[in-house]
Formats: structure tokens, sequence, C-alpha cells
């Protein structure tokens, strides 16, 4: 695995990496997925050890489970083709690269101590609840039952928050859509302006940006596009909000923050144009909005 340390991020990268024989002295309970179907730690994914040189770190002996732990929900999806399944479906895109890259900077580059580590819950609520923060992935197809609405209604109104990313065009939006509908009947997206203060947590930023796949980007350099499909060309960030408006939601369509982590070090001019510009800015910052409303 590759990382580029540039500029800003090249200063607080320094002694950040321990040894095997360090890491793992002590490590958070994990209170997500434990049916074997999903490793405890993420770098133990995929085959061939693929992902065991990713970057860890040692966590509080004392107080293991004093760290924020980066949630990922597993859910249900919905095709014509295949009907309804989960497995390794589009819950898992960019896993566990996004995860423990997004974790490492994280670490990096922020007071918060964090858990090398991560996790995976599905929408069970004594999993969940142990997560102040859940990422969600191409919900585009995704499919749940009432029940597991009223699950995720009863984490977010209850003080957790989601953060839902890479899907888009007007189809997936639609079928999402459905889904939070399901979730919030009586409550509707509204769209975020430039100036909300989750643009400006920590790291502020003077646009809402489009973050492309590394391969979009690459194909639409020389012409400066953007965006993945015709009917996406406007990114758009749109919150759901609480009786006491506090962001419980935050919906990242027509935009793909978790492969600004991914692919960090597929190529130069991505991570500098996307990643380290947009991609970690904005993620530190939803998840700064997150843990402090």
């Amino acid at each position: 695995m590759k990382h580029f340390f540039a500029s800003a991020f090249a200063i607080l990268s320094l002694g950040l990496v321990w040894s095997a024989e360090d890491v793992g002295k002590a490590s958070p309970t994990n209170f997500g997925i434990q049916d074997g179907s999903v490793p405890e730690d993420p770098r133990e994914a995929g085959r061939g050890g693929q992902f065991l040189d990713f970057p860890s770190w040692p966590v509080s002996k004392e107080l293991p489970n004093d760290v924020f732990v980066f949630a990922r929900l597993r859910y249900n999806s919905e095709s014509a083709r295949f009907g309804r399944w989960r497995g390794q479906g589009k819950w898992a895109t960019d896993y566990p690269d996004a995860d423990l890259n997004f974790s490492y900077r994280l670490q990096q580059l922020t007071a918060l101590q964090v858990s090398p580590k991560g996790a995976v819950v599905d929408i069970v609520a004594e999993q969940m609840r142990h997560y102040p923060f859940i990422y969600m992935i191409e919900p585009g197809n995704i499919a749940i039952t009432d029940e597991e609405a009223g699950v995720m209604r009863d984490y977010m109104l209850n003080g957790g928050f989601i953060m839902v990313d890479d899907f888009w065009g007007e189809e997936e939006w639609d079928v999402f859509h459905a889904a939070l509908k399901q979730i919030f009947p009586d409550r509707e997206a509204v769209e975020l302006s430039a100036d909300h203060e989750i643009f400006r947590m920590v790291f502020p930023l003077k646009v809402k940006p489009q973050i492309p796949s590394v391969g979009h980007a690459m194909a639409g350099r020389d012409q400066g596009i953007t965006f993945e499909r015709w009917d996406a060309q406007t990114p758009h960030y749109r919150a759901i909000y609480d009786d006491k408006k506090r962001i419980v939601m935050l919906i990242c369509h027509n935009t793909d923050l978790g492969d600004g982590w991914e692919e960090e070090g597929t190529d130069p001019w991505y991570f500098r144009e996307f990643s380290e510009k947009y991609a970690y800015p904005l993620g530190i910052n939803i998840l700064f909005y997150a843990l402090t409303h």
C-alpha cells in the first residue's frame, strides 16, 4: 500500500507506525458483526495478506475503548438481477482501504484518539448504539425493512449520526429516498449551503466539492470533468435534522469521499487534487460536527 505525504500531511506523518509487537497489547472491544463474515481487524480482509501493510498503532492499555472507532454499516441491497442480497454487496465498496486510511489520517492529523481497526455493524440496535458515527456507502439500491428503518431512526434520534456517501444520479437518489422515507416519514432532506459550518469545522472549504472515483478523475482530467454520470453533474450535500436542529444524517450525493480515502496512494495528482484537498478535510469536518453536536 502507498501513502503520499505532501505539504501539511507530511509534517504530521512522523512517528506514527509501531511494530507488530507494540500493536495488539490492548484492543478496543468489537461491538459490531461477530458472525465470522468479516474479520475483527480489517487488515485481515481479502486474500494473501494484501492489507497487512496498512499502518497500525497502539491504544491505551488502561482505557482501550476510550477511542473513536470508524464504523461502517452493512445493509441489504436489491436488484432485478440478483434480487435481495447482502454478502459482499454495495455496502462493502472501498472496504477496508477507505476505513483504514481514514482512521490513520484521523490519528495522524487530529488530537482524536482513534482505533486502528474500525468496525462493521449490521442494522441492529445493540451493535449500532456503541458508535456515535456510522458510515454508509453506495445506497443506490438499498433495501431495508420497516423494522430496520425503525432501528436506524431510533439510533439517530438518540444521538447517533450517519454519513451517507458515494451514490450518483437520479435513479439511485430515488431508490435511496424511498428508504429515507421509511426511516423518516415526516422529515425531508435539506440542501446545505456552502457556508454551512460543516464545511469549515476544522478545515475551511470554499466549495462543496465533487470527488470522483480515481478512474473517472483520470478520464476527465483534461476536460476538468469530475462527475461520474451525465445526470450527476452537481454534487449535493443534504441533511436530515432532528427536532433540536442537529444534523443526524448527512447525505453526500454525486460525490465519493470514500474513493478519496481508499485511493490516496494510487496517483500523486489524484491525491493532491481530491484526497488531500477535499476528501480528508471534508471527512474530518463531518466527523467533528457529528462528535460535537
